[in-house]
């Protein structure tokens, strides 16, 4: 019965985060405080990444060894991403 409640506490939280995204996006300050809304979207983003890949993949369970191959994996991502947003500007 916990583990369900678990899940269902999880899903609430994503849920939130997803809201407060849409809500960030609709509200019209995305035009004038475009990084800052930005800055928050991505960090939203990351924590819902994390919480699915935490509890809803297991990986909460898996050796640290995984962990950080998943985390350069991210870390990578980030890197290739900033290099390709810098080149474009």
């Amino acid at each position: 019965m916990s583990q369900i409640r678990t899940y269902s506490i999880m899903f609430v939280v994503l849920m939130a985060f997803s809201t407060a995204q849409a809500m960030l996006e609709f509200t019209g300050l995305l035009e004038e405080y475009y990084w800052t809304i930005f800055a928050v979207i991505m960090v939203l983003s990351t924590i819902k990444a994390v919480v699915v890949a935490g509890w809803y993949q297991h990986l909460r369970y898996e050796p640290r060894s995984v962990t950080y191959m998943m985390a350069s994996g991210l870390l990578a991502v980030v890197a290739l991403t900033t290099a390709a947003a810098y080149s474009i500007l």
